[in-house]
């Protein structure tokens, strides 16, 4: 069985250290985020008015145009979660197979979906393929098979990115095609090129090559741009081995280990090579019907010149520490660092220790105002150094401290992962971003394998302790930039129809 071990993680792209450091984290747990307080406006999170953000927008066309920008995109996360309302009808129909006509109506959510069906973007395809069928909009099991299952669109196994979300007078979109779009109008270069990236599963590889290159050169028309894509996969070295309740390597029924994908935090060393001077993170379905000028394409460029405005004055900064500075200039420096730059040292820092600090890569992070989503949001966090500004989830809170549970509880803003990252130094080199990250921030889930409990283990999120050690601005942006669609009715939406 060891021989097989070896063999299993010489596969997987891991060694037998990393694989017994995983168990030691499995064994010790990770450490809870010590929140200090929420980021509020003027207290960690910035608001501009119009002529600021104006100023910023003009800031990013006239220099972010001589620079590399890549619209960075996950898309690799499957829909299941958006059709759960309708997968659940199914589930419960299931007692009632052959006698459909005695099942009870279905309520809420899915009674919603049924009778707004023709509102959705998938309306005409869903109802050829029942026509071709023989079977009427009046059979709700059926309709819902249609939508969700293999012999039908399949959308319950597809990922988001494939799925069509919006209509318009000359055809459909999906969430895919609208990132090109958004791209096309606020991320070319001087020489019109848009490079987008999306992070993707390699069983929906083929389907995403195909989807893009009959549509590309469409768009390309239509805004004047030449779009360069570019796919990557979650990478199995990144997948992390899961444990039994006792902490000792979970076992297949074929005796081999079993690994799981660590979350978005392994889409890291896919951001980490990407070759960019501003690279623009959002999620796959945080997208709305096209309306330009938009809130969102303002709001991004306003971002991106935040960015580069923040970045121009570190590297002003880490230059002039390159030589001797005064004590009175020390001073005004570290001042700077705590109101820019999210970060509060226990004492002031000399000049190596100001050079080291300011010295990585940046973020500027849109926060929206919390209106009760789930997820993480902006909070000062206490560390080993001082303070600083981070995203926290939910995950990374001991709600058992009821004082940690009240200040997340108290949180104004939530991060809608709106970001614009700077990732090369003041020498135009690109930083290692794995140098960065809080390794202590993983989390440690239960779920189960063939009906047996096991404990599962998360990278540090993206946005959470693998960003830990970068530089962090929160700025706040309008709640209409927040189009998220969690559930298949958040597309009947206004944003969305």
């Amino acid at each position: 069985m060891v021989h097989l071990d070896k063999e299993q993680l010489l596969t997987q792209g891991v060694n037998a250290l990393e694989v017994a450091e995983q168990i030691k984290r499995f064994q010790k747990g990770f450490p809870f985020a010590k929140l200090i307080k929420p980021a509020k406006v003027s207290e960690g999170i910035i608001s501009l008015n119009v002529k600021q953000k104006k100023k910023l927008q003009a800031l990013y066309e006239q220099r972010g145009k001589t620079k590399k920008k890549v619209k960075f995109t996950p898309a690799s996360g499957a829909a299941t979660r958006m059709f759960k309302g309708l997968f659940e009808y199914l589930s419960a129909g299931n007692q009632y197979e052959g006698k459909e006509n005695e099942m009870p109506p279905p309520k809420s959510q899915v009674a919603h979906f049924l009778n707004h069906l023709s509102q959705f973007p998938f309306y005409e395809t869903l109802k050829a393929g029942l026509l071709e069928k023989g079977i009427f909009e009046e059979a709700p099991v059926e309709v819902i098979k249609e939508l969700l299952q293999e012999k039908g669109l399949n959308y319950g196994q597809l990922p988001k990115g494939l799925i069509k979300f919006h209509v318009y007078p000359d055809g459909v979109r999906t969430a895919v095609e609208e990132h090109l779009v958004e791209g096309c109008l606020y991320a070319a270069d001087d020489q019109g090129r848009v490079h987008i990236h999306f992070t993707i599963s390699a069983h929906h590889r083929d389907t995403f090559d195909r989807l893009l290159n009959e549509v590309r050169k469409d768009y390309e028309k239509a805004y004047g741009k030449i779009i360069e894509i570019s796919l990557s996969e979650q990478k199995i070295a990144t997948d992390i081995i899961a444990v039994d309740l006792k902490n000792d390597p979970f076992r297949k029924d074929d005796g081999s280990l079993l690994f799981r994908p660590a979350g978005h935090g392994a889409l890291l060393d896919n951001l980490n090579e990407i070759d960019a001077d501003l690279i623009f993170i959002k999620n796959i379905d945080n997208i709305s019907i096209d309306r330009y000028p938009s809130a969102t394409i303002e709001h991004k460029k306003m971002l991106g010149g935040k960015l580069i405005e923040v970045q121009a004055k570190v590297f002003s900064l880490l230059k002039e520490l390159e030589t001797t500075c005064s004590e009175q200039r020390l001073i005004e420096i570290n001042q700077w660092v705590s109101n820019e730059l999210g970060f509060d040292s226990s004492v002031d820092l000399n000049r190596g220790a100001l050079w080291d600090h300011l010295n990585r890569p940046i973020r500027v992070c849109g926060m929206v105002k919390n209106e009760g989503e789930p997820g993480g949001g902006p909070f000062w966090i206490a560390t080993n150094q001082g303070r600083s500004l981070q995203i926290v989830e939910g995950a990374q809170v001991n709600f058992n401290i009821m004082e940690q549970k009240q200040i997340f509880e108290r949180a104004t803003h939530f991060n809608p992962v709106d970001i614009v990252c700077g990732v090369k130094n003041y020498k135009n080199e690109k930083f290692n971003l794995l140098e960065f990250r809080d390794l202590s921030a993983g989390i440690i889930t239960q779920k189960s394998q063939g009906g047996r409990d096991l404990k599962a283990q998360e990278l540090p999120g993206l946005w959470n302790g693998a960003m830990a050690y970068w530089h962090t601005v929160f700025v706040e942006v309008p709640l209409s930039t927040f189009n998220p669609v969690k559930t298949i009715n958040d597309l009947l939406k206004p944003a969305h129809q």
